[in-house]
């Protein structure tokens, strides 16, 4: 059973997410917050397995919220909604730990399983703004000058060498926005040897989650923007090709 804590200053928005949750035996709407700060006594409170965040709100807004709730170190993951393709504070929520985020109009479908990919302990980033996230987030991480160029993404010699072809074919099919169980049923892989990989991947090219292992992957030309989506990037969500479900 995954518990969600719903967070939104308009009660309408609010009750139209209860509704669609609670069509799903597996999820339980634990509790609602209006602002920020009701957001991180609830979730103190209540514990629930993801705080689905509204990022503009008035007082203490989703970003900082966010901040408080993941610095307060417990079992509670952030999943942000926001209402525009590229919204500054999307990616200011994601750096202060948010597991992703997902656009208001996305359909039921795939706001539930973001939900439950978020409690399973995966990142999802909304269909279609995996290249606008590389273009805007990667020059917006702690301690970079604007514009430099990551260092993170500078592919060595050694890092090339240090990743075997199983695992070039994982962090591959990860940028193209597929999820562990569609790597797995691709490459034939159970989906606990994907997740085994994708730990081995982090910690070679020293990422701290699949975020960045895919702005990794398109910085040092291993993929290229605009591949072909799996069948579930163009039916989970808007209209992109490169939804990214991602587990760490």
């Amino acid at each position: 059973m995954t518990t969600v804590l719903i967070v939104d200053d308009h009660a309408l928005q609010r009750f139209g997410f209860r509704m669609l949750l609670e069509q799903h035996p597996d999820l339980t709407v634990v509790g609602e917050a209006a602002h920020g700060t009701e957001a991180v006594r609830k979730t103190a409170e209540l514990r629930p397995d993801v705080v689905l965040m509204d990022v503009r709100m008035p007082g203490m807004d989703g970003i900082e919220a966010t901040r408080r709730i993941v610095e307060s170190g417990g079992r509670s993951h952030v999943l942000v909604l926001t209402t525009f393709d590229i919204d500054e504070h999307a990616y200011d929520a994601l750096r202060a730990g948010a597991r992703g985020f997902l656009l208001k109009d996305a359909l039921p479908d795939a706001l539930v399983a973001g939900i439950r990919s978020v409690a399973a302990g995966d990142m999802v980033i909304a269909p279609g703004l995996t290249r606008e996230l590389i273009d805007v987030f990667s020059d917006r991480l702690p301690g970079r000058a604007p514009g430099q160029k990551r260092q993170l993404a500078v592919l060595t010699q050694r890092e090339h060498e240090s990743l075997t072809q199983r695992e070039r074919e994982v962090l591959t099919a990860i940028a193209s926005g597929w999820s562990n169980l569609e790597i797995g049923q691709r490459l034939s892989l159970a989906e606990s040897t994907v997740k085994t990989h994708v730990s081995h991947i982090l910690a070679k090219i020293g990422a701290r989650d699949r975020v960045q292992a895919v702005i990794f992957a398109y910085d040092t030309g291993l993929v290229r923007p605009a591949r072909p989506a799996p069948p579930h990037a163009v039916s989970a969500g808007r209209r992109g090709p490169d939804a990214l479900p991602a587990t760490g």
